[in-house]
C-alpha cells in the first residue's frame, strides 16, 4: 500500500471512535473508562495530525525550493502530483486551523487557571476546601499545587449537611484522580480532529462517574450521592461559574444519566466491555501502525529521490 493511502487511514479512523466510545463509557467501569477513551483519543489525535504532516511534506518536496534544501537529485515518486498538491493545500489548512485552535484553547485555559488560582488564593482556606462568597452556586476540583476544592457559599446553602459531604467527596476524588489532566487531553485532542468531539464528551462523562462512585463508597450511601449530584447540577443551573474547563466540577455533563447510574447497583464489566474497549484500543493501534508505516515510506522514497538508495 502507498504511502498516500496509508496516510489516508489515521485521517478515517477517528470517524469510528464516537460510536465505540459511546459503547466503552456505557459498558466499562468509569475508571478503566477514563484511561481507555482518554489514551486512544490521544493516539487517534497524534496520528491524524501527523498523517496531515506527511501530506504537507510531500507537497513541500515537489516544489523545486524545498527539493533542493532536502537535496533530491531525483523527481520524488509517491502520486502523481494531480493528487499531492490538493492532498498538501487541504493539509496545510487543516493543520493551520488545528494549531490555532489549540493555540487559544491553551492560551484561555492558562488564564482561566491563573484567574481561579487569584480568587481562591484570596480566601482562608480550610485544608483543602476554599469558600468564595458569591450569589452564584459553584463547586469544582481546582488543580495546581495544592489542589483545592473550590465551593461558593451559595451552593453550600443549596445542600444539606449530608449532601455537603457527598459533594466534597467527589470533587476530592477528581483532585486525588488528577481528571484534569484527562480532560485537558481530551480537550486537546477533539481539536486535532472533529470526529474526536464526543469523544471529549464521553471521557467528560466518564470523569463524572469515577467522582460520583468514589463519592457513594465515602458516604457508603447511593441515594443520597444520586440526590446530591441532582441537586448540585440543579442549583448550578442558576451558576455564571467561570472555571477551567479542565476543573471538573460536580455539576456538569450528562447529569440524568448519572444520577440513574448512581440508583442502580455498581456496574461490573463483562466480555462485552472487554470486546469494546479492545476494539476502540485496536482502532488507536491500527491508526498508529498505518501514521508509522506510511512516514516509513514517505522516509524511504526520499532516500531514492537523494539517491541514497535504489527502489
Amino acid at each position: 500500500m502507498t504511502a498516500p493511502l496509508l496516510l489516508l487511514l489515521p485521517l478515517l479512523l477517528p470517524c469510528a471512535a464516537p460510536a465505540l466510545a459511546r459503547r466503552a463509557g456505557d459498558r466499562l467501569a468509569p475508571g478503566a473508562a477514563l484511561w481507555v477513551l482518554t489514551t486512544a483519543a490521544v493516539v487517534l489525535a497524534g496520528c491524524s495530525s501527523a498523517a496531515l504532516g506527511g501530506f504537507v511534506l510531500t507537497g513541500l518536496l515537489k516544489l523545486p525550493l524545498f527539493a533542493a534544501l532536502g537535496e533530491l537529485v531525483h523527481p520524488l515518486r509517491i502520486a502523481p502530483d494531480a493528487v499531492v498538491a490538493p492532498a498538501a493545500v487541504a493539509a496545510a489548512g487543516a493543520l493551520a486551523v488545528c494549531a490555532g485552535a489549540l493555540v487559544r484553547t491553551v492560551r484561555a485555559e492558562v488564564r482561566a487557571l491563573r484567574a481561579a488560582r487569584a480568587r481562591a488564593g484570596r480566601v482562608p482556606a480550610a485544608g483543602d476546601l476554599c469558600v468564595l462568597d458569591s450569589p452564584y452556586p459553584d463547586a469544582y476540583a481546582l488543580p495546581g499545587r495544592p489542589h483545592r476544592i473550590v465551593v461558593t457559599t451559595a451552593m453550600l446553602r443549596s445542600l444539606d449537611a449530608a449532601e455537603r459531604e457527598v459533594l466534597f467527596a467527589h470533587e476530592r476524588e477528581h483532585n486525588r484522580g488528577g481528571h484534569h489532566w484527562f480532560l485537558a487531553a481530551a480537550e486537546l485532542a477533539a481539536h486535532c480532529h472533529p470526529a474526536l468531539r464526543p469523544v471529549r464528551e464521553a471521557v467528560r462523562l466518564a470523569a463524572e462517574r469515577a467522582a460520583d462512585e468514589a463519592a457513594a463508597a465515602a458516604v457508603g450511601d447511593r441515594r443520597l450521592a444520586a440526590r446530591a449530584v441532582a441537586r448540585a447540577a440543579l442549583a448550578g443551573q442558576r451558576s455564571r461559574s467561570a472555571r477551567p474547563r479542565s476543573a471538573p466540577a460536580a455539576g456538569s455533563g450528562p447529569v440524568p444519566r448519572r444520577v440513574t447510574a448512581l440508583l442502580v447497583a455498581p456496574h461490573v464489566p463483562g466480555r462485552a466491555a472487554t470486546r469494546t474497549a479492545a476494539l476502540l484500543l485496536a482502532c488507536a493501534a491500527l491508526s498508529f501502525g498505518a501514521s508509522a508505516t506510511g512516514a516509513l515510506d514517505v522516509h524511504h522514497r526520499v532516500e531514492v529521490a537523494q539517491g541514497e538508495v535504489s527502489r
